[in-house]
């Protein structure tokens, strides 16, 4: 059955487990159960899980517990002050991926695209299809599908309202592979980013955060100037436009709670497991 199971089908049926580990933890169910709530028998569901997951479903539930959070919190904390003494916000790492990110001028950014032109492709991903677009200067978008294609590419329209778009599958596909597939390219990949100083200061922020260690909201705020701006943080990460490349999904409450994610609490576990575990 899972050789039959293309790669979207693969992640719906992890993200619906996810969802039924996320409402039972409490009552700790065993594989058969799990397996059951997703119409798959427990040898199958056991294997296309740990091959897509890197880990058995019993170790994921163990992951998804508060402590287990504030453990990796704990040891995130040295992590993210090397990560800012040594420049890396502005100079993230992916994989073995280097990322630079150009922001847009004032005057850029007020103009909301103008005289820009954008590509942009709808790609399968390991976590279910996504919407990617670049400009000359690198990629200004990255989101996952979950609803209408087409209101995906609305939506990317409405951000940068006076651009010229065009669908290129073939030029779009080339990043989703360096980004998902690991692929080598000639050159680092680029971020072109439209947002406000203090978005930009954010969303730099986070490039800085390490694959493996997760940070606060709190700890963002102290590491852009802003103790204070909590809240602001919180809402400029939900603001962020290129998901996975800048690591929104690795900041958690303190509390060791996961939070919100703009592609849903599911995928945002299914992103730091494949991560942290």
């Amino acid at each position: 059955m899972e050789n039959k199971l293309e790669p979207l089908q693969h992640y719906r049926l992890i993200e619906k487990a996810i969802r039924y580990i996320e409402a039972n933890a409490q009552d700790q169910p065993d594989l058969a159960q799990i397996a059951s709530a997703v119409g798959m028998s427990e040898y199958h569901f056991q294997r296309l899980f740990t091959r897509w997951a890197g880990i058995s479903p019993k170790r994921f539930m163990q992951f998804l517990t508060k402590e287990q959070a504030k453990k990796i919190l704990d040891r995130s904390e040295n992590l993210l002050d090397v990560a800012h003494q040594t420049g890396l916000s502005s100079l993230g790492r992916l994989h073995d991926l280097f990322v630079n990110t150009e922001a847009v001028t004032p005057g850029e950014y007020k103009s909301r695209g103008e005289g820009v032109s954008i590509r942009y492709g709808i790609h399968p991903t390991p976590f279910g299809k996504c919407l990617i677009a670049a400009t000359e200067r690198g990629i200004c978008h990255l989101g996952f599908v979950d609803g209408g294609e087409g209101r995906a590419v609305d939506n990317l329209a409405e951000h940068w309202k006076n651009a010229a778009m065009s669908e290129d599958y073939a030029s779009s596909a080339l990043l989703v592979n360096r980004i998902f597939l690991h692929m080598e390219g000639d050159s680092p990949l680029k971020l072109h980013l439209r947002g406000t100083n203090f978005q930009i200061k954010v969303w730099e922020a986070l490039l800085g955060i390490p694959s493996g260690a997760l940070t606060t909201y709190e700890r963002i705020a102290k590491q852009v100037g802003n103790p204070r701006a909590v809240r602001a943080v919180g809402n400029a990460v939900g603001d962020n436009p290129i998901a996975y490349l800048i690591p929104c999904h690795r900041v958690i409450r303190k509390s060791g709670e996961f939070g919100d994610y703009l592609y849903g609490s599911a995928r945002k576990k299914a992103l730091l497991a494949r991560e942290l575990t």
